[in-house]
């Protein structure tokens, strides 16, 4: 959200910053002092390291609700055949989950339309909590409904919260800091991964079934509390003010008008081929990751047959630490350079992980399988840092809706991807299988690469000032996706006029 606009060298205060700083004291602010503020530079600073700190706080939250989902897609998926005996039973479970994410994808935009990013966040955390509340009071005849009611909810919450979150990273800390608080993110989720299933058949085997709902639950009461405590911009609770100072009427209709964005959200991607094509991508990836989640089990029962597991952890705690690693790299980088990765590093850093995850099942010698780890997981941390962070150049009416349709098409590609792959492994070995799932994330990849090429120089020709690209896509001037070069946007200016 652009907080300060100038204009003719004099700065103002947007519509709705009275609202923004009555909530978080300034915090966020991506714009500088303004002209009548003498200590603007150190309140600046003041403020920026409060931001900080309380973003910190929220992934600490997130960090632990994310280890608590991480935990029950195993110990559900568990207590799912245990329950029912049917390996189809799970494969439904996971195809509701998914479905459920699906459908989530296409309306939060229109709920951040409505609703702030805070109360989203803390009702879809509260919603996960409450269903495994469900399920571990369910009696055993009803067990079956409550599984099915946990996995509608857990995919739906999911994806809920999370575009909740990456939608308002902008409001929350400021657009030249949202590369730093993208990758601090990721760092949690994906530590949160690795104790989750490391964890999750040592809980299950030591204290049964129940503790570890119960202990799932807990993760998300911490994660809703910590959302409750916190001052959070973003949603509709971010633009509320500049509505009611525009007048009741027109307020109402602002208020109101939230889901006639939806449209806007697709002819902007119409209006922006390759930032179309850069969700197209991310869906793609979505069904190559499928692959080599389904092919990693039976790979690794190839190997060792008595212990398959250990292959399996031992890949995905090395995976982890080339992710981790890959954000430490991407913190200094964006703190040293005040630049973001771009879209070329999400388009790069595709390949380079499709490319890693094939050579995974390319039957080399352990060790340089776990350097072949190491690289998919850096390399698939710096797509995600650099993706989520160029759809945040987005306008705030645009990105939440943007965010909301990234996840239909994840959710779409890995769900569709999943049951083709798992046809494809009753005939084909696992690397063919992840060969020409990644393969086909790298030849788009590839595509997307070209069309940014082609972009880049054709801007030249194209139409001059920080306009140029949104006349067409129908936006109003500060709604365009300019692209500052001065963040390393400069993908956004060029994708916003292709």
């Amino acid at each position: 959200m652009q907080i300060t606009f100038v204009q003719s060298g004099v700065s103002r205060p947007a519509p709705a910053l009275d609202e923004y700083e009555r909530v978080t004291s300034g915090i966020g602010s991506a714009d500088g002092p303004t002209a009548d503020e003498p200590d603007g530079g150190s309140r600046k600073t003041r403020d920026t390291a409060v931001s900080e700190r309380r973003f910190r706080f929220l992934v600490a939250g997130y960090a632990v609700s994310s280890y608590g989902t991480f935990l029950n897609m195993v110990a559900l998926n568990l207590f799912v055949y245990e329950t029912t005996g049917r390996a189809l039973a799970m494969g439904l479970f996971m195809a509701v989950r998914l479905a459920s994410g699906f459908v989530a994808g296409l309306v939060v935009g229109g709920l951040l339309a409505r609703f702030s990013a805070k109360s989203i966040m803390l009702w879809a955390n509260v919603g996960q909590g409450a269903v495994m509340l469900v399920l571990i009071l369910a009696p055993e005849s009803l067990v079956t409904g409550a599984l099915m009611a946990v996995s509608v909810v857990i995919g739906a919450c999911g994806t809920l919260f999370m575009v909740a979150l990456r939608s308002s990273i902008p409001e929350m800390v400021g657009e030249d800091r949202r590369a730093w608080a993208n990758s601090l993110s990721i760092t949690g989720r994906s530590m949160a991964m690795v104790a989750g299933f490391a964890s999750a058949g040592v809980v299950v085997s030591l204290v049964g079934y129940t503790a570890a709902f119960l202990l799932d639950m807990a993760t998300f009461v911490v994660c809703a509390v910590t959302v409750a405590l916190l001052p959070i911009a973003g949603g509709k609770g971010a633009g509320s003010e500049a509505g009611a100072s525009a007048g009741a009427g027109k307020g109402e209709k602002e208020a109101k008008s939230g889901p006639r964005w939806r449209p806007v959200a697709f002819l902007a991607l119409a209006a922006a081929p390759g930032l179309g094509l850069m969700v197209a991508l991310r869906g793609v990836d979505a069904f190559g990751s499928s692959s080599h989640n389904a092919a990693l089990p039976i790979y690794s029962t190839s190997l060792d047959a008595s212990n398959p597991a250990v292959f399996v952890s031992a890949f995905w705690c090395v995976w982890a630490l080339g992710n981790i690693g890959a954000q430490q790299v991407i913190q200094r980088y964006t703190q040293r350079t005040g630049k973001t990765v771009g879209a070329l590093g999400f388009g790069y850093g595709t390949v380079v992980m499709s490319a890693a995850f094939i050579a995974a099942f390319a039957g080399f010698p352990l060790a340089v399988t776990a350097v072949i780890a190491l690289i998919a997981g850096a390399a698939d941390g710096l797509t995600e840092v650099a993706y989520t962070s160029h759809l945040q150049t987005l306008p705030a009416t645009l990105r939440g809706h943007a965010f909301g349709l990234s996840a239909t098409f994840e959710n779409l590609g890995f769900g569709v991807g999943m049951i083709l792959v798992a046809a494809a492994l009753d005939r084909f070995s696992p690397l063919a299988v992840v060969g020409w799932s990644h393969g086909a994330a790298i030849v788009v990849a590839v595509v997307f690469l070209l069309r940014v090429a082609a972009l880049r120089r054709a801007e030249p020709a194209g139409p001059m000032g920080p306009a140029g690209g949104a006349g067409r896509a129908g936006l109003r001037k500060e709604e365009a996706v300019e692209g500052r070069p001065d963040r390393g946007d400069r993908d956004g200016a060029e994708v916003s006029r292709g």
